[in-house]
Parts: C-alpha cells; structure tokens; sequence
C-alpha cells in the first residue's frame, strides 16, 4: 500500500507536506499509542496501548472482557494517536480506520515476533490459531487497515493528509 500527501493549507504554515517516511517511521518507532474506539451508546472510549506498524498496518491486542474488544463487537471504526506532547519540535500521526481481528497460526506467529522484537521478551506470547496467550489471559489480535491518516508537523506547522493510493 501507498499514500498519497495532501498540505492542508488551511492549517499549515509548511510549505510542503510532511514526507510519508517521516510519519511511518513515528508510527514504527512509538513506544506508546492511544487508542479511541465507541461504545454501542456513541461515547468514545480512549486508552493507552503498546502495538506495532507493521504492512502498513497497525496492529494491537486486546483480552475479551476489556472495554475496547467489547466497542470493536459492534463498531470496527477507530483512530490510533502518536507523537510528541510538545508544540515546537516533532510529528503527531493519526490513523483513522478499521479493525479486524487476526487469526491463524502463521500471521499470529508472525505479529509475536514483532511484538517481542519491538518491546522485548516481556512481551512474548505464545500462539494458536485465534489468539496470543491461549493459555493464560488469551488476548486477540487486530489488525487496523488506515482509511486516512494526519500528520502534524511541528516548527513549522503543517498539517498533511495521507490517503491509500493502493
């Protein structure tokens, strides 16, 4: 998949829009991220959480009884938020799109892998073909394909919107 880079010159003092390299490698290299989902009822519900840029694509778990898997049961919709909390210096990214859930033994194995290889051995699951940690807390997987994504460059200030071109 590709993106294509659109300056929001409404709210960009940037005279060219943010490289696309530049917002994937924040998206790869954050440690944290901030997740919003919605509840049945509208409200949204936002939460701080480890994941990975992997394909092009975020990808995050989550145990079955925890408020997010139960707002990902009626609505796939969501965004995921990184960057800096700082006004001069750094990129805040924003994916807005769509959860489904990873199964099967191999895309599973694989994701693991580069969850242990981000975050270390602590975070080394065990996997069968619907979860990771099938034995303990079984937290299930999903993958988030972006529909649009934000970039919000800092000094100067600029806004690019990043689209799937493929």
């Amino acid at each position: 998949m590709t993106f294509d880079a659109t300056l929001d010159t409404r709210f960009s003092q940037a005279e060219h829009p943010s490289d696309w390299a530049d917002a994937k490698s924040a998206l790869e290299r954050a440690e944290l991220y901030w997740l919003t989902t919605i509840r049945k009822d509208g409200r949204p519900h936002t939460v701080p959480l480890v994941g990975i840029w992997t394909d092009e694509t975020f990808v995050f778990c989550t145990g079955p009884t925890e408020q997010k898997y139960r707002n990902l049961e009626h609505r796939q919709e969501l965004t995921v938020v990184t960057g800096t909390n700082t006004w001069q210096a750094g990129l805040d990214v924003v994916v807005e799109g769509t959860a489904a859930r990873v199964t099967g033994a191999q895309p599973l194995t694989a994701l693991a892998d580069g969850y242990r290889a981000k975050y270390g051995d602590d975070w080394s699951f065990a996997v069968d073909d619907e979860v990771f940690d099938p034995d303990g807390e079984s937290a299930h997987v999903f993958r988030v394909t972006p529909t649009k994504i934000l970039a919000f460059a800092k000094s100067p200030h600029g806004q690019t919107r990043f689209t799937p071109s493929g």
